[in-house]
């Protein structure tokens, strides 16, 4: 079995290397982000269907009347909002004139995240369950906002085109069964989407320490988080080979790391 699928693997690597269109969305900022993206969807693409499940979710929540019910959070949301997207341009000038949102769910649900193009939304359950501070939730805002200035959404759909097409290929040029098809399914999730996904998570971490230190919150409010979070889940956490994040000791640890390049932007954000 091995062997049938080998062969077929390796040449499936090769077709999918030349149908990748390499480049990088954003500078690379004090702390260094250096890495080509594949890039193959394009962002009018991604926007698009980001648009249409982000309008989806604004609508549910607002029939359910759950949709900023609480002026005080969504105004402290704003806030930081404000500050972080005045650093973007640290990373890609033209983020400082997205359309912007700030938006704030009301339920129990620990999550956070921010669509491509700036729509940013928190859940009331993030912020009250882990009694976060200012310098905590710019941590978590940070974090997302990175994702879409690195627009990760838009290369993950990027590896999936070109993981699919080369899946196809494969099956049409050597003839492999549906059996062969799935295994080749699973070793490109495991060897191109999932690393992927940790290597862009770790970005994420690290480009929302410095907007945070940029903006004048005090960078090691994000490892407090992460210590939060973990003690929220009791500690738990999915094998690193397999998960689409580091585990938090392997998060903080990265984040420590980088405190040395990010205090002095925060020493003098504060002047």
């Amino acid at each position: 079995m091995f062997k049938k699928i080998a062969i077929p693997m390796l040449a499936i690597a090769l077709v999918g290397g030349s149908l990748t269109a390499c480049s990088s969305t954003t500078d690379t900022g004090a702390i260094g982000v250096k890495r080509n993206q594949l890039l193959m969807v394009s962002s009018e693409q991604v926007m698009q269907l980001s648009n249409q499940s982000y309008q989806k979710t604004m609508q549910q929540a607002k029939n359910e009347g759950k949709l900023d019910v609480d002026k005080v959070q969504l105004n402290r949301l704003k806030s930081i909002a404000n500050r972080l997207i005045a650093q973007t341009g640290a990373y890609r000038p033209d983020a400082r004139n997205w359309a912007w949102e700030v938006h704030i769910i009301e339920s129990s649900e620990i999550n956070a995240y921010v669509m491509p193009g700036g729509k940013i939304v928190f859940y009331s359950g993030i912020i009250e369950k882990l009694k976060l501070t200012d310098a905590e939730i710019a941590a978590i805002m940070g974090h997302e906002m990175a994702h879409a200035l690195r627009e990760h959404s838009r290369e993950r759909m990027s590896r999936q085109v070109a993981t699919q097409t080369a899946i196809g290929l494969g099956a049409a040029v050597f003839g492999l069964s549906s059996g062969q098809a799935q295994v080749a399914g699973l070793a490109g999730d495991l060897g191109l989407t999932l690393p992927n996904s940790r290597t862009q998570e770790t970005e994420a971490d690290l480009m929302g320490l410095e907007l945070m230190a940029r903006a004048g919150y005090d960078p090691n409010a994000a490892v407090t988080l992460w210590q939060k979070m973990q003690q929220n889940s009791g500690g738990r956490s999915a094998p690193q080979f397999l998960s689409t994040h580091p585990v938090s000791a392997t998060r903080i640890a990265n984040l420590q790391a980088m405190m040395p390049k990010v205090l002095p932007l925060y020493q003098q954000a504060k002047k």
